[in-house]
């Protein structure tokens, strides 16, 4: 070995072990939000759409309150708060009210179509938000990953689209805007912060959403409604999206929003464990496809 192999060995383990580390705290995000259409189905079972959104925020709001004042963290530098409203109308609000809406009328399968294309949205909407140009090999893996699931899912609908697309098409949008903005202010305040004060801002809308919600929509509290109503605000709002920011801060918000295209199979097999609905046979190799095109975004520079 080179004296100049040496120097640059330690660097070359520390850059290794941070992308590690990132890319395991991604994956643990799309894990826990993968379960998050199963669980808001659960809910839907005890509460109505406008109930379950708003006391959802405020469980999560609550949570990362509590956080936020043991641990004495300051309040985040102004030039943040625009980008932290971003966050909040996208992740807190946008997202789980239209996804909750078209999950109404749409099976949880068909909802994947919203993850399905949002990889690809978050690495445009990063590219415009930060000014980084991922490399063609990027953009062609990217492009194929969110093909296969977007035939996959077309092909479990028969090719036809539910009156909840709009919805879905809506969240994909705000979603992929709360994910760039989360993903850029991560990489200037732990991740966990960045969706603590969000949530936060939105404390106040959701406290009246609670209130005039619960009062007009009838609640019939089950075993899986409150547990769908926990994870939905414990795991996928304030933990799921904790791992996630983090992760996008050490490996890059392109780069982990690859990662996601594994979300629709996810989501397929907890609707199929926890919902009991059927394993299309076309899963497996839609499966491998998409692993294909995750690990050739991970290879490819960004």
């Amino acid at each position: 070995m080179t004296a100049q192999n040496s120097a640059t060995l330690p660097g070359s383990i520390a850059v290794d072990g941070t992308r590690t580390r990132g890319t395991l705290l991604a994956v643990l995000g799309v894990v826990a939000f993968s379960l998050t259409f199963p669980s808001t189905v659960w809910g839907l079972e005890s509460f109505g759409p406008w109930s379950l959104v708003a006391v959802r925020s405020t469980l999560a709001a609550l949570i990362a309150g509590a956080f936020l004042l043991a641990l004495k963290v300051p309040l985040p530098e102004r030039r943040h708060w625009a980008g932290l409203a971003v966050v909040a109308l996208g992740v807190v609000v946008g997202f789980p009210l239209l996804t909750t809406l078209a999950l109404q009328t749409s099976t949880t399968s068909h909802a994947a179509v919203v993850v399905g294309l949002l990889p690809l949205t978050t690495a445009v909407f990063a590219a415009v938000r930060t000014g980084r140009r991922p490399s063609r090999a990027f953009w062609a893996a990217a492009i194929g990953g969110a093909v296969v699931v977007l035939a996959f899912t077309l092909q479990q609908s028969g090719g036809v689209l539910s009156a909840g697309d709009l919805y879905l098409f809506g969240a994909l949008l705000v979603c992929a805007a709360g994910y760039t903005e989360g993903g850029r202010l991560a990489a200037v305040m732990p991740g966990w912060q960045v969706i603590g004060w969000a949530l936060i801002l939105c404390l106040p809308l959701a406290l009246a959403g609670s209130a005039a919600a619960l009062a007009h929509e009838p609640v019939r509290l089950t075993a899986h409604g409150v547990i769908g109503l926990v994870w939905v605000a414990a795991g996928s709002t304030f933990f799921g999206l904790y791992v996630w920011y983090r992760g996008m801060a050490e490996i890059g918000i392109a780069r982990a929003s690859q990662l996601q295209l594994a979300q629709p199979l996810l989501t397929l097999f907890w609707s199929v464990f926890l919902l009991g609905e059927r394993l299309p046979l076309a899963a497996p190799l839609a499966a491998v496809g998409v692993l294909v095109c995750i690990a050739a975004t991970q290879r490819a520079n960004t």
